[in-house]
């Protein structure tokens, strides 16, 4: 399956696109070690309350990322704008996820999670779009055949986002607990939403 991904050490991208008016976006994977102080930062802050990392310390917030490092299933990456980090992006095999409890899992889906990071000057229209373009074209390009995301239920701007970006909205869910040695994730009422990448 396309999302699987050596667990990576270095900066080589997985993905470059070009986006007219926008910049050159690289997908390049995240080095828990090299990137927990921008993490912590952004994961940690009030507006990412959703992303479910409030009050874990840098550390922790490594340990997270370097424990996701060694997972087939689940991988970390930033997006570069001409260089520069402006997103955070997790994929994940649904199959292998607790999502997979709630809907039907199909070959090809690639679950996905974007948190933007804080804006370096004022707002851009179209920013998010940009962002989506590069993730859907990554994505394609490496075999998916639908984008599968579950926003939590409170969270009204991510699903509106995504319902602008083109996606469908599922009936509200429960993902179920997770309480496993290395990962504890608590119940999260979601929205699950799908994005289909071709034309069937």
């Amino acid at each position: 399956m396309a999302t699987a991904d050596p667990a990576p050490r270095d900066r080589t991208p997985r993905h470059e696109q070009r986006v007219d008016g926008f910049g050159t976006v690289r997908v390049v994977p995240v080095v828990p070690d090299a990137d927990a102080a921008l993490l912590h930062g952004w994961v940690t802050a009030e507006r990412a309350r959703f992303w479910g990392m409030a009050g874990l310390s840098r550390t922790q917030v490594r340990d997270v990322y370097a424990h996701m490092d060694t997972l087939p299933t689940h991988h970390a990456h930033l997006l570069l704008r001409d260089g520069a980090p402006v997103a955070l992006v997790q994929t994940y095999e649904p199959a292998a996820d607790r999502v997979s409890e709630c809907y039907p899992a199909e070959p090809g889906d690639l679950g996905i999670h974007l948190l933007i990071g804080p804006a370096a000057g004022a707002a851009e229209r179209g920013f998010t779009a940009a962002l989506m373009r590069v993730i859907t074209g990554w994505a394609a390009a490496a075999g998916a055949r639908r984008l599968v995301a579950e926003p939590d239920a409170g969270n009204g701007p991510a699903i509106d986002r995504l319902r602008r970006e083109g996606f469908a909205l599922g009936p509200e869910v429960t993902l179920p607990e997770v309480d496993l040695p290395e990962v504890y994730l608590p119940p999260k009422r979601a929205r699950p939403a799908f994005l289909p990448l071709t034309g069937d």
